[in-house]
């Protein structure tokens, strides 16, 4: 089982399970929360198909990868890509991230640069900032994000059954965008992720982009379902063209939260036509 280790914990080793597959250019999938890097099988099949070399990771207390107890933070996880790069000696590199990974990719271009990456693209983005402050009034309210925490705390197994009837838009496509076993399916990936992790990361969310997106100079392809429900177009994605100096948006009409999955046509055309162009 392909891993690297990027730390440690009371001596233990805090391994990244990676599967690195295909030839081609490089293109690393960061999941989001609380799944694995086996969510992104709807873009990996077609990309592929068009001739790229696909790496998908899990990352630290999801998934095959170690479960510490600290290092929730996206400083920690943008180090944790870095090894996984410089590991795999990656150059002309894309990044792709989905929710929560998104971070990753905007925490990781404005720390450790573009040297290795070509291009980046988002998917149900978390930047610029989440949080609605007297400076951020496009964000949303503290006490929604203090109340999932203290839904995890309550009984983390419920709290998930909530959000990924709100994550696929169930009352609308379920049966026919999202099925009953591909639901449970993402019920099961959380389940089996770090309780310390599911907490931890929420705080996470909060993470204030603004001062790195100035920084990103690569290409940047947005797509975000216009019916999101945990990460509000307006409040994210819609943000971004005003603050990244090269952005590309497409809104996905009628989609949820995890687009990739449930419209993975709209989503796999974008992304393949934006690592086709010539910039």
């Amino acid at each position: 089982m392909p891993s690297v280790t990027v730390g440690t914990e009371n001596g233990g080793p805090i391994e990244i399970y990676y599967e690195d597959h295909g030839s081609g250019r490089p293109i690393i999938l960061i999941h989001g929360y609380p799944l694995d890097g086996n969510s992104w099988e709807r873009q990996e099949r077609d990309l592929l198909a068009n001739g790229y070399r696909v790496i998908t990771y899990d990352r630290r207390g999801f998934g095959r990868s170690s479960q510490p107890t600290f290092g929730y933070d996206y400083d920690t996880f943008a180090g944790d890509l870095e090894v996984l790069i410089k590991h795999l000696d990656l150059s002309d590199v894309v990044l792709v991230g989905f929710s929560m990974g998104t971070g990753e990719v905007i925490r990781y271009l404005a720390t450790f640069g573009s040297e290795r990456v070509r291009k980046a693209a988002l998917f149900g983005t978390i930047p610029p900032f989440v949080l609605k402050t007297d400076d951020n009034p496009e964000g949303v309210d503290g006490k929604v994000f203090a109340d999932i925490e203290a839904a995890i705390v309550t009984d983390r197994y419920a709290f998930f059954e909530g959000f990924f009837n709100n994550f696929y838009n169930v009352d609308v496509l379920g049966g026919t965008r999202i099925s009953d076993r591909a639901w449970q399916a993402s019920f099961n990936v959380a389940a089996g992720c770090s309780p310390f992790a599911t907490y931890a990361c929420v705080d996470t969310w909060l993470t204030d982009f603004r001062a790195d997106l100035p920084k990103i100079d690569v290409p940047v392809l947005v797509v975000h379902g216009t019916e999101d429900r945990i990460l509000p177009f307006e409040s994210t994605a819609a943000r971004l063209p005003a603050l990244i100096a090269d952005c590309t948006l497409v809104p996905v009409e009628g989609g949820p939260h995890n687009i990739g999955w449930t419209h993975p046509e709209e989503v796999n055309e974008a992304l393949l036509t934006f690592l086709r162009e010539a910039r």
